[in-house]
Order: C-alpha cells, then structure tokens, then sequence
C-alpha cells in the first residue's frame, strides 16, 4: 500500500473536519453556510482520496455517513426499518461504471438472468420522513435523522393534507417520502420574515427542513407543506413485484406519488429521462437536485442489498452542478476591449454546470479584498448558464498557511508602453493608462466581428489574431479591404475558407444602427443601450451630434452613460474610425424603430440561462419585433423571465420579486 504524502494526509484531516462541522449545520440545524452542490464536492473530494489510500478510509469517515444527528428538542425515534441514502453520480462515465457494477452483482448473486429495467422518479429536494401505519391509522411521523434513530415529528406530520391520517386499506406498514414547500411558499415566507428582521430561508428544502421541525405545530400549519411518498416497507399484505407496481400500491392507499416516474429498459432511456429534466426542473413549483433510478425488480434489489450506506440497486443521478469547490492556482490580468483590466483565477480543472472550467472571473480589486481569495486557497465557484464562472466563497477551514495573499499591481504588461494602470475615477475597476494598446486593440475587433455586433460569420478571435499577426489588419474598416489574395497566403486557408469569409464580410456590409454602435465599443454601452439610443435617435448622423441633455432624456441612460457617449463622438480618432468605417457599411433605416407596436408592446423580459430552440439573440430579435424590450437585470418593473438551461440568479431575483417566469416552451407558445 502506498504511502500517504504529507500534503494530501493534511488535505484529508481538514476535509474531514470541514465536511463535519457543515453536515451538523446542513442536517441537524437546517442553517446550511454553503451549497448542497459545494457540500457535494468536498466529500467526491473525499472519496477521492480515500479511493488513492484505502488506508486512511475509517468507518466513522463523513463519507460512510447517512443524515444527521437528532436535535435534543425532540422525542428520539428508533427505526424500525434503518433509512439509508442513495450513492451519488454526476455523468454518464459514472453511471455506466454504476450499472456494470450491478450487472455483476446479478450475474454472482445467481438471480434469475431476466432483462433488467430501471425505475426513474424525480429527486424532490425536501426532507425526507418516515410514517408508521398500524390498521391504516397514523401513529408517528419522523424525520431521518441519522439513518437509525431519527425526531418524533408526528404532530407536525399531521397539518400536511397530502400525509392521510387514514389509508383506504387497515394496513400496517412504513411508508417512507420527502416533504416539501413550494418556491412561491419561500417567497411569501421570506417576505415576511425581512419585514420582521428575522434570518431568510436560503432555499425550499431549508424552508421544508425549518417547517418540519418547528417546535410549535401551529407554525408549521401555517405553511403549505407537501409530501410525496415513494417507498413502502414492513407490508406484508401481499408481494410487491416491482418499483413500478410498489408505486401504484402507495397512490391506491391514499398517499400523494409524484407522477413523473418511467420505467427504463436501457441506459440510454434513462439518459433521455434525465436530460429532459435537466431542462425542465425550473418549471416546477418544488426543487428538484436530480433524478433516483431503482432496478425495477424486488427481487434483484432484495439479492443485491445494501452496502455501509447506500443500496446497491439505486443510485441518485445529480443534475450538473452550478456550484463547486476547486483550488485557485494563480492569479492573472486579461485587458477588454475598453482598457479595463480584470483579474482572472487559474483554477484547478473543475466540472460545473455541464462543462470543464479552468478559470473564473473576480471582477475587481474590491471584489477580491471582499472574498480575501489567496492564491492556493479552496474555494466555492459558481456558473450559471454560459457566462464564465464566479469565486462566490473562500473554504477558509482548508487553509495551511501556504497560501500567498494577492497584492494589487501597479503595472499589467498587456497594457502596452510601461504597462500602468489607473483606477477609474467613481468605479471599481482599474484601466491602462495607455489607449489602444494590442491587447486591447485584438479585443475590440473580436467583439466587433462577434455575434452581437456585426456577426461576420466565419471570423472567430483566431482568425481575426491570425489576421493581426500579418499585418493585414489594424481597425475595423481594414476587414472589408481584404482580398482572396490576402487570406490564401495565409496558412490553413484555401479557397473554399476564403470565399466563405468574405461571403460573410460582404454580408456584414449591411447592419441596423444598434448593431452599429454595438459593434465600436463605447465604453458604458452595452447591447440595451444600444438599442434605446438607436431606437430613439434613428440616425447615426443625430447620435455624432447628440448632447448629454438629450441623452439623459431616455429612459435608463444616466449621467455615467451619456458622458461616456458624448466624449467617445467627440475624440478626433474616433470621428476617424467612424468615419472610415461608414465607407463601408451602410446602416440600414431605423425610422420605424422605437415605435413598440405588437403583443409584447410595454413589455420588458429578461433572458437567462441556454435556450435549446434558438440563440438568446435570436430571442431577442423577437421579442422586440413584436414591441418588447429585453433588459440585462431582473427588477420589480420585469414583465417576465425567460429561463432557459442552467438559469442562475437572474432566475432567482424572478423568484424572490414574484416576477413571472417562463419555461422555452412556454415563450415558444406567447411568440407564435
């Protein structure tokens, strides 16, 4: 056996530690400091070390544990069938070495060779409870606890409608689910607990947690608890034969079954049940964490058993995560298209939300003195959607003392000339002192070229620093000089790459005044901007010549903007890029903009998270075409909230201000 490196036996003793004190905060208090997803991450950390050096894997390891212990408030419950917890998988490398694992098991176990089906039901995110019927009739409810001895909640129990006192049969047996709270439950109930000063509830199954084990049944009365029930034990009435058919025994006796099950024959069926889901699980009114996929048989389930802590014919299949925990490597600057200089943390390889990430953004020096990140520190991350991930907290317990604090520098090397840089006045963010630097210059016209502004399709960022690299371009209006001949010297290009770039410059010729502005990067003018000014001015003739009164007369264009706008048609180099650029491209007519007739006129959406239908562009496009605005920012004046795959906060903050959300599906059917 290998020995253990004294940097990992260090790492280990304070996972350990780390794990423990928040699984007493997660499951015994119902006062979670970080995610279930971060929480997840450190014990697969966990078990990774302990999968390297079986040596250091103890029967009291956070790994081998199931739930919490009991609070001392309430009467203890021993019970009388041990509540075990379902292993966990986040891909499809994991789930096929799951099933292989249980196709083995069968072949040993000497079980009759039958084809094997998988039962998969959604994996509610509440709290689990155990119910003990004799002759049909409720004697105790109980919540998990640690697996064996769990809290006497029966009274609190009793106020769930969707629990029967009584079933239709007089049956005895255990009846096990999860108990849950609606989101627009968290919303009324956080509301009133700002007004009051009390703490918030971070999410339903905190809120269904919290309920449960209120001390008094009257305030659990007074929120709507649900519960769905999926597994039933000590019933000896008659055999139950499959998952399936156990399913329908429960909804016969009266419990509420959550109806969104399928009976999978192949791996592949579940994948397409899962990934379904993953796209669907925002549009129901309780929190789903992933699906549960059971071997359907009772008989092969009985044959595999169980092992330490889980049971090894089930497996829970997780959503991808949008929060995980990594190590910062270093620290370094990129330059934007604007000058402004972002610090960037090189991460150790992590998977979230579906997609390997090596790097997330800090945004400012403010931001880092906030979060006090230090290179070599472990830290949470957070990525919603496609935008690049966040550092949303420090895991200080896991800190040696080797970690190297960030100072601010003084000078970035990308910034050209000396390489300084300025705070900007009234703002976080620091900037090259030196104008139109490479770096700088390089971003600029990948973003000019990029899909919001000018769409040259076929002009990716290596294409446009190949372009650089050769000379053969410097601004934006050097594109639409290029010649076949230009491009054929380069290497990697032949004739039919050639042809296709120039076809998309040729179409690039012809924009909308918004796509225009969008494309020359005016320091404070975003896409939503972009469109209001063109909207409203119509012109880019009115837009060279407009003051700061005439701007701020717009909605939502402020102080910062307008300066911003002014001084960028005032810069002598800037009058020349336009005006070089104008030889060009002609701007299509804008004079029927900014009229906002169609169904959607007075409307504002915002758009979060991945569309599968179209592109968030071609969202937009649409809902301006028929009168709407589109808006970067959820607030109380949101119409709706467009939530795609992966939607993040913007999904949240719809939520907690009771703005309307809707699935694809459901802004599919409002647009046709």
């Amino acid at each position: 056996m290998k020995e253990v490196p004294k940097e990992i036996l260090i790492r280990f003793e304070k996972l350990q530690k780390t794990i423990d004190y928040h699984r007493v905060l997660y499951h015994t208090h119902d006062t979670p400091e970080i995610s279930d997803e971060a929480y997840d991450s450190l014990i697969r950390e966990l078990q990774d070390i302990e999968a390297q050096y079986p040596q250091l894997r103890h029967v009291d390891s956070p790994t081998e544990r199931v739930g919490g212990e009991p609070l001392k408030e309430f009467v203890k419950v021993t019970h009388a069938v041990r509540q075990w917890s379902f292993d966990d998988v986040f891909d499809t490398n994991s789930l096929e070495k799951w099933n292989e694992k249980v196709l083995n098991f069968i072949k040993k176990s000497g079980v009759d060779n039958e084809d094997v089906e998988y039962c998969c039901e959604l994996k509610i995110d509440g709290l689990k409870v155990i119910l003990t019927y004799e002759d049909g009739v409720l004697i105790r409810g109980a919540t998990r606890g640690d697996g064996v001895v769990g809290e006497d909640v029966t009274e609190n129990i009793k106020t769930i409608t969707d629990i029967p006192l009584l079933l239709n049969k007089k049956v005895s047996l255990v009846a096990i689910g999860e108990a849950w709270i609606g989101k627009g439950e968290l919303q009324r109930i956080n509301k009133e607990r700002e007004k009051n000063g009390e703490p918030l509830y971070a999410n339903t199954r905190n809120l269904a947690a919290g309920t449960l084990r209120q001390l008094d049944p009257k305030v659990v009365a007074g929120r709507n608890l649900h519960a769905f029930i999926y597994d039933v034990e000590n019933f000896k009435e008659e055999k139950i034969e499959t998952q399936s058919k156990e399913l329908e025994l429960l909804h016969k006796l009266g419990f509420v079954v959550n109806p969104h099950t399928k009976v999978c024959k192949t791996l592949n069926e579940v994948e397409a049940f899962y990934d379904a889901w993953t796209k669907k699980k925002d549009s129901l009114e309780y929190g789903l964490d992933g699906i549960v996929l059971k071997i359907n048989s009772r008989n092969i389930q009985e044959a595999l058993g169980y092992t330490g802590k889980s049971p090894r014919w089930g497996v829970a299949y997780k959503f991808p995560a949008e929060q995980v925990t990594t190590v910062v490597e270093d620290i370094v600057f990129q330059v934007g298209r604007t000058g402004v200089v972002t610090p960037v943390a090189h991460l150790r390889p992590v998977l979230v939300a579906g997609s390997t990430v090596s790097r997330a953004t800090l945004h400012n020096e403010d931001e880092i003195k906030r979060l006090d990140v230090r290179i070599g520190d472990t830290v949470i991350i957070q990525k919603a959607g496609d935008v690049i991930p966040d550092i949303v907290q420090v895991v200080t317990s896991l800190r040696t003392g080797k970690e190297k604090p960030f100072k601010w520098p003084t000078h970035v090397s990308l910034c050209g000339g000396d390489g300084a840089i300025e705070r900007i006045p009234g703002q976080a963010a620091w900037r090259c002192v030196v104008k139109d630097s490479y770096e700088q210059q390089k971003r600029k016209l990948h973003y000019f070229a990029s899909k919001g502004a000018l769409n040259i399709e076929d002009m990716g960022p290596k294409i446009i620093d190949q372009l650089l690299d050769a000379d053969l371009i410097s601004e934006y209006a050097d594109i639409f000089t290029l010649k076949k001949g230009d491009l054929l010297a380069l290497p990697r290009f032949a004739e039919k790459s050639a042809d296709n770039l120039l076809a998309s410059i040729e179409k690039a010729r012809k924009t909308t005044l918004s796509r225009f502005l969008i494309s020359l990067s005016i320091p404070q003018v975003g896409e939503e901007t972009a469109h209001d000014i063109a909207g409203h001015f119509k012109t880019i003739e009115k837009i060279r010549n407009v003051t700061e009164e005439e701007l701020l007369a717009i909605s939502g264009i402020g102080p910062i903007v307008a300066e911003s706008i002014v001084s960028f048609f005032k810069d002598k180099k800037n009058i020349k890029i336009v005006d070089d650029l104008l030889k060009y491209v002609s701007i299509q007519s804008t004079l029927n903009s900014g009229q906002k007739e169609g169904k959607f006129k007075g409307k504002t959406f915002v758009l979060t998270g991945t569309l599968q239908t179209m592109t968030r562009d071609e969202a937009k496009e649409k809902i301006r075409a028929l009168g709407g605005d589109v808006s970067s920012s959820v607030s109380k004046e949101t119409d709706y909230v467009v939530a795609g795959e992966s939607a993040g906060s913007k999904l949240d903050k719809a939520q907690e201000l009771g703005v309307r959300v809707l699935s694809e599906e459901q802004f599919i059917e409002m647009i046709q």
